[in-house]
């Protein structure tokens, strides 16, 4: 019979080493208590719940950051920018394009400026906007009006507002309306000349152009889904130029919205400021995609394109 081993027989304890088991017991069952009345102390309470609250607050942040991935601001909405141009290569894309002397870039760029107009012109033709689209307005989140065509967003249709309306128009836009919208647009035709050292008289008005109001209102048909990446000269052959005016402030009149330049490496992005203009010659090609943000808030107004 194989033989069993017996535990050792415990020595019985000494007095001193009671007394030193019974005072740790003593010492582990305090802390709790300690703590809780540590805790139950406002000031701590406060900030704990403070410090917490401002761990989530930096956790939100870094996951909001991280939706734009690398990206550059090129304007941003609380600066004046006189006139900022950024020469990038042509795409060899546009070669596959006819050219027009004299009308053709013959360099390639994007520029920015918020000195084209005032923020009371700025003000004026988001009057205007808002009187024609008053009469409209897409059940998704873009609405068009082009006052060169008629073209106006009624649903998920456009119908030519002249037609529709007939004279009631006359009672919707004055002659001075009409008289500011060539203005302003006679001074973005001569920004864009001087910025890519062409002569004025070369560049003519093609279509579409338009106001637009974008807002959050989940998009009802193709048209309203504004934030896809595009490239203008592939979407719209005739387009050398593409210009855009804001007519609204980012951050103050909406979320959202910004502009982006989407780039290997970097995107650039515009931040909305009423009044400012952003264009870009469109050399950049297929090499060179765009696209704005989907917008938070509404509305936001692009403004004239």
């Amino acid at each position: 019979m194989a033989p069993q081993r017996r535990a050792a027989t415990k020595a019985p304890e000494g007095n001193g080493a009671a007394e030193r088991r019974n005072r740790s017991s003593t010492k582990k069952d305090r802390a709790p208590r300690e703590v809780q009345r540590l805790w139950q102390r406002p000031w701590l309470r406060t900030a704990g719940l403070g410090a917490g609250l401002v761990l989530t607050a930096l956790l939100l942040w870094s996951s909001l950051g991280a939706e734009d991935g690398v990206a550059e601001v090129l304007a941003r909405r609380g600066e004046v920018v006189a006139g900022r141009f950024i020469e990038v290569p042509c795409s060899e894309d546009y070669d596959s394009h006819r050219r027009f002397e004299g009308c053709t870039p013959r360099k390639c760029g994007r520029g920015v400026t918020d000195v084209v107009i005032t923020r009371e012109e700025a003000e004026q033709i988001r009057s205007i906007a808002e009187k024609g689209l008053s009469l409209g307005g897409s059940d998704g989140g873009a609405s068009i009006l082009d006052l060169h065509s008629g073209a106006l967003s009624v649903g998920k249709h456009f119908v030519n507002l002249y037609r529709y309306f007939g004279d009631k128009i006359q009672n919707i836009f004055s002659e001075e309306d009409f008289q500011l919208y060539r203005e302003v647009r006679q001074k973005v035709q001569l920004t864009i000349a001087e910025a890519f050292g062409i002569s004025a008289s070369s560049l003519h008005l093609t279509k579409p152009t338009f106001f637009s109001r974008i807002n959050s209102t989940e998009a009802r048909t193709a048209h309203d889904e504004y934030w896809h990446a595009h490239v203008d000269k592939v979407t719209y052959g005739s387009f050398d130029y593409t210009s855009l005016l804001y007519l609204s402030d980012y951050l103050e009149d909406f979320g959202g919205g910004r502009f982006v330049f989407m780039e290997e490496g970097a995107n650039k992005t515009v931040e909305p400021r009423a009044g400012r203009r952003r264009g870009r010659g469109l050399g950049g090609g297929c090499k060179s995609a765009r696209g704005p943000r989907a917008g938070e808030a509404a509305p936001r107004w692009p403004g004239v394109r």
